[in-house]
């Protein structure tokens, strides 16, 4: 893992997954120990939701908070919605407000989304972003 990533919960989640082979979690890892995942407002967001209660809501934000964070600003809100729209165009619109807002996230910031979620592959296929998806294990991994 050379590039720069930009972290998605559904990846996230499964960090810890038994089916993850250890050397991808190992990969993803040491991406993270040189500074190379990055994190967004959607996806703490998302982190945050999935906690069970106060302590792992303390816990997961403990370990995201020393993770670079790729900003939102106002041209990331507009091509979020100009990506929506793309999605209507061709039918695909049902996609989660937080991923096209991930997507636009990673295009303006040259990161490549690592995932194990479908939907940025077809945010990737389906709109004009120019962005990079890898999967943290492929598809049928978690099932």
């Amino acid at each position: 893992m050379t590039e720069r990533y930009l972290l998605d919960n559904s990846a996230w989640s499964r960090l810890f997954h038994p089916a993850l082979p250890l050397h991808r979690r190992s990969e993803v890892a040491e991406a993270i120990r040189v500074g190379r995942v990055y994190v967004c407002l959607p996806f703490l967001l998302e982190a945050g939701y999935s906690a069970r209660n106060l302590d792992d809501y303390r816990d997961i934000t403990r370990a995201l908070q020393g993770l670079p964070n790729a900003s939102v600003d106002e041209s990331i809100e507009a091509r979020a919605v100009q990506m929506q729209g793309d999605l209507v165009a061709c039918g695909h619109h049902r996609l989660p407000p937080a991923d096209l807002l991930i997507g636009a996230i990673a295009e303006r910031h040259a990161l490549t989304v690592l995932h194990c979620d479908k939907d940025f592959d077809v945010i990737r296929d389906k709109t004009s972003a120019v962005i990079s998806t890898e999967w943290l294990a492929p598809p049928d991994t978690f099932s």
